[in-house]
């Protein structure tokens, strides 16, 4: 289940500090805690796949200043909620519409709007944009110690443990293995960010452009609860590029006066 969120700002303009992931994670938690404590607690269990994910907040218009740790927004505000859990999403949406007014970073919102999207029903060799960029780490000896090390799309590893991740999370959800399993991404474009995910802690990740072939149970959960790690902190989003036909409207046509009468 995915859903576009739409904010109206309080201000005309309003700022969005780069690294703003961890207001959107508390923004989620909070509004799923006071709908359904039971699945907030369940939730903060360590080491237990969330499934679910969302997108960096984004603004109608945007502008951007050199060395500002922020961007300015005017128009609405959004961003993007996914999750393979109904419960989930029907306690966090809940949560949005019975309380509409949100504080984050400083700024003021109210929902303005709550649209669940369509999901296309296949997914293996569609071409995937991230919505927030990706994750993937694995743990290293580094001067003798285990320390875990962010791999980057050129390390054969990084394809491995996003295959071993969304197995992980198709039997979190299913209660049993993929019979399948083969997943396939050939990335296209791949562009490095760096997160400050808490105060002094940063995260290197990816915003990609890929394609993806393979198991389309393993692409689903991919596509509704995140690829690669820290889905739930706001890493690992995707959409589908969707390829837009222009129609053609043909001159002198019998529609074509009509349209140009009325």
């Amino acid at each position: 289940m995915r859903f576009l969120i739409k904010l109206i700002p309080e201000r005309e303009e309003f700022r969005v500090p780069y690294n703003h992931q961890h207001h959107l994670q508390g923004l989620v938690y909070r509004r799923i805690q006071r709908m359904d404590p039971d699945l907030s607690l369940r939730l903060h269990q360590p080491k237990a796949p969330k499934l679910f994910t969302y997108s960096l907040f984004m603004a109608e218009e945007r502008k951007f200043e050199k060395e500002k740790p922020y961007f300015t927004g005017k128009g609405h505000g959004f961003f993007y909620f996914s999750t393979a859990v109904p419960e989930i999403a029907e306690a966090f949406i809940g949560g949005l519409l019975e309380n509409p007014e949100v504080e984050l970073w400083g700024e003021r919102f109210t929902v303005k709007e709550v649209r669940a999207l369509y999901e296309p029903e296949r997914l293996s060799g569609r071409k995937f944009v991230t919505l927030s960029p990706v994750v993937v780490s694995t743990t290293k000896q580094i001067l003798g110690k285990p320390r875990s090390y962010d791999l980057t799309p050129t390390d054969p590893e990084f394809y491995e443990h996003i295959r071993e991740n969304l197995i992980e999370k198709y039997t979190a959800l299913t209660g049993r293995p993929p019979e399948g399993g083969e997943v396939g991404i050939d990335v296209l474009l791949a562009k490095p960010k760096r997160f400050e995910v808490k105060p002094g802690i940063f995260q290197r990740a990816w915003h990609l452009v890929f394609r993806a072939r393979g198991d389309e149970g393993l692409l689903r959960v991919g596509y509704l609860a995140g690829f690669g790690e820290k889905n739930s902190i706001g890493f690992g989003m995707v959409k589908v590029d969707e390829v837009k036909r222009r129609k053609r409207t043909r001159q002198g046509g019998e529609r074509n006066r009509e349209s140009k009468e009325v």
